[in-house]
């Protein structure tokens, strides 16, 4: 069996259907088992109550960039082999992408504002990420302003390209930069360096459970995508009828 067979709508579909309540199911378990579990740790004995935003702005962050990657790639796909589902997959993304960069940015303002004294600061990675997030409302917007949705997934593939700078500096900005009041990586494959297995596990959870709710949510959404574009094809032969 291809993996391309699985650019065919129907296809899709028909795939997706049966895998949509399995991915529902685990993304909400995991999900609220990370959450719950995380907030009941106990308290960091520097950070205080406030560690346990990790829970939430960590999985978040970690989203943010890796939902940027995946819509490069299914542009990508686009552009090299014209398949429709990728160029909605990518499209259907952005919105969670959005949010979940909203998400790491606002918890990060809430936990660094104890932590450095300060809501915002002008850090590398910081930065980086809000550009992240305006590349995210861009993209959204592009796709928007476009009629034609070949070339809007043509145009926005290129908005793709350019913004996965932003997604790697947002990854990276703290081994770039050595100056910023951001941290380093929450976790580390170093020993000396890893977090206490107490906020580890959960966090680990938190995190797997987050990206099973990112593909819960754009198998949803594609889905949608599909549906409007039957939809708008049905309405565009009944008009030349």
């Amino acid at each position: 069996m291809s993996l391309w067979e699985y650019a065919n709508p129907a296809k899709f579909m028909r795939t997706t259907d049966r895998a949509l309540p399995w991915l529902v199911v685990s993304a909400a378990i995991c999900v609220t088992g990370g959450l719950v579990w995380g907030f009941l740790t106990p308290d960091d004995y520097r950070q205080g109550s406030t560690v346990k935003i990790v829970f939430l702005h960590v999985p978040a962050a970690l989203m943010a960039i890796n939902i940027w990657v995946m819509m490069l790639v299914a542009s990508l796909i686009w552009i090299i082999r014209r398949h429709h589902v990728s160029a909605l997959a990518a499209k259907a993304a952005a919105p969670i992408g959005a949010v979940m960069t909203l998400i790491a940015l606002i918890t990060g303002a809430i936990w660094g504002q104890p932590m450095w004294g300060t809501w915002w600061e002008w850090d590398p990675r910081l930065t980086s990420f809000l550009i992240l997030f305006l590349f995210y409302v861009g993209y959204i917007a592009l796709w928007s302003a476009i009629e034609d949705p070949d070339s809007a997934a043509d145009l926005t593939g290129v908005v793709c390209l350019v913004g996965s700078v932003f997604a790697l500096l947002s990854r990276y900005a703290v081994l770039f930069w050595n100056q910023g009041l951001h941290q380093g990586a929450s976790l580390s494959v170093q020993s000396g360096e890893r977090m206490s297995a107490t906020y580890r596990h959960p966090l680990y959870l938190s995190m797997i459970g987050f990206a099973l709710l990112f593909l819960a949510l754009v198998v949803i959404r594609t889905r949608t995508e599909i549906r409007k574009r039957r939809l708008a094809a049905l309405q565009a032969q009944e008009a030349r009828a």
